[in-house]
């Protein structure tokens, strides 16, 4: 296996399933603190969301390491980087220029979805 993409996607997967099962389990003034942006959208969009960075998460995980539908962690992989461009997007449209974390997950994103293409 490649010890490069396990050095990127774990700590890329667990950044997920921790702030997806917040968008998902929390309240909105619970998330607020952490998120300033969240009143911008329905709370469903907020969950459906969440819901989405598990499941990335989990596409980046488990198929290599069942090997069971390798294609499914490259495609994780160009999800996150989507899902990013867009959490990009509605940063700046909304004012806010706080984006350097985006940046660098929308970087991890795009290498854990060059190395998964050599699994």
């Amino acid at each position: 296996m490649n010890i490069a993409y396990w050095i990127v996607a774990v700590p890329l997967a667990l950044f997920y399933l921790y702030a997806g099962t917040l968008k998902v389990t929390r309240s909105r003034d619970q998330l607020r603190p952490m998120m300033a942006w969240v009143d911008r959208i329905p709370l469903p969009a907020l969950r459906a969301l969440g819901t989405v960075e598990v499941l990335g998460a989990t596409g980046l995980l488990l198929p290599p390491l069942t090997g069971i539908a390798l294609p499914l962690a490259p495609a994780a992989a160009g999800g996150l980087v989507l899902l990013q461009a867009g959490a990009i997007a509605v940063h700046l449209t909304g004012g806010d220029r706080r984006i350097a974390l985006n940046a660098g997950l929308v970087t991890s994103a795009a290498v854990t979805l060059w190395l998964a293409t050599g699994l």
